[in-house]
């Protein structure tokens, strides 16, 4: 996650294969929400497949990572924009 630039995202399936681990994508997820300092190391950078927002442990929620993100000039769109898919 740290290797992501401001401005950028990534997949847990990405990261995932990084790691050497396509298929780990879940632990992915999984390492991103037990982030204890989110904000110092960026997990709002990770979506899930298709550019939804996944989720976010920080304080606020998908709102704030949606707010991160657009402070770094990623926009997501709203789940209503994606047909109200499952986030």
């Amino acid at each position: 996650m740290c290797k992501i630039p401001m401005g950028k995202t990534a997949t847990y399936k990405e990261l995932a294969t990084m790691a050497g681990s396509p298929k780990a994508f879940q632990s992915v997820g999984t390492a991103c929400g037990l982030n204890p300092i989110p904000i110092l190391i960026p997990c709002h950078r990770v979506l899930a497949t298709g550019d939804k927002p996944g989720g976010y442990s920080g304080h606020g929620g998908l709102e704030t990572k949606r707010a991160l993100l657009k402070i770094e000039g990623v926009d997501l769109p709203l789940p209503s924009d994606q047909g109200n898919l499952p986030l």
